[in-house]
């Protein structure tokens, strides 16, 4: 597994896509966490997410896309993070999620796609676009990103994704449990810290709550 791995027996995964300015918010701090525990780094498509739960993604509503990328510049200015728009957004981010596979899903390689796109504010929505951030990452052969290899990988992370429950993206899976979205973060390290934040009666209580009114 990538990711600065230590011996840590935890089943802890990170599920992310390039398209999400708030994975790429959270890419440092997650970096950093998996030198002090083993993380596995799993790029997915969230817009595959989306289509599963029947989701609006927060670009396909006018003023959640309005806000969301107002939050993005005030967290990135806040935090001193430089952040650049891509050309577009959203974007298909196909083309990053299997280069990112095909250069080994390593953290050098997550680094540099998240830059690419949201310091630099470059495009990865077509080969040319992507061509130069694949040959500084030694993927040269342009067909080795339509790989059955990188095909099958890119699924096989969709299905765990799905497989554990995963709704949205950035997700970090620890033991089962989902933490959902940068701003998650300090809660999953106190889960990956002390499991007893979880077993709470209150916590517990939290995932049986009845249900009084729902759509149809």
């Amino acid at each position: 597994m990538a990711g600065g791995l230590s011996a840590t027996a935890v089943a802890t995964h990170w599920y992310f896509d390039f398209i999400s300015p708030f994975a790429y918010l959270a890419w440092p701090r997650v970096r950093a966490l998996a030198t002090r525990h083993a993380i596995e780094l799993r790029p997915i498509m969230f817009a595959g997410l989306l289509g599963h739960h029947g989701h609006k993604g927060p670009a396909e509503i006018p003023s959640k896309r309005t806000f969301t990328y107002r939050h993005v510049l005030w967290q990135a200015k806040r935090r001193g993070v430089p952040l650049a728009f891509p050309p577009t957004h959203p974007f298909n981010p196909l083309l990053a999620l299997r280069l990112c596979i095909a250069a080994g899903t390593t953290p050098e390689a997550i680094t540099a796609i998240f830059d690419w796109i949201w310091a630099q504010g470059c495009a990865v929505d077509s080969p040319g676009a992507i061509a130069p951030l694949a040959a500084a990452l030694g993927v040269t052969d342009p067909s080795s990103l339509s790989s059955a290899a990188v095909k099958e990988a890119l699924r096989a992370n969709y299905d765990a994704a799905l497989a554990a429950g995963v709704f949205g993206v950035p997700s970090l899976v620890i033991d089962g449990e989902i933490f959902w979205g940068e701003d998650a973060m300090d809660f999953a390290e106190a889960f990956l810290e002390d499991r007893r934040v979880l077993s709470t009666p209150e916590m517990q209580a939290a995932a049986t709550w009845p249900v009084g009114a729902s759509r149809t």
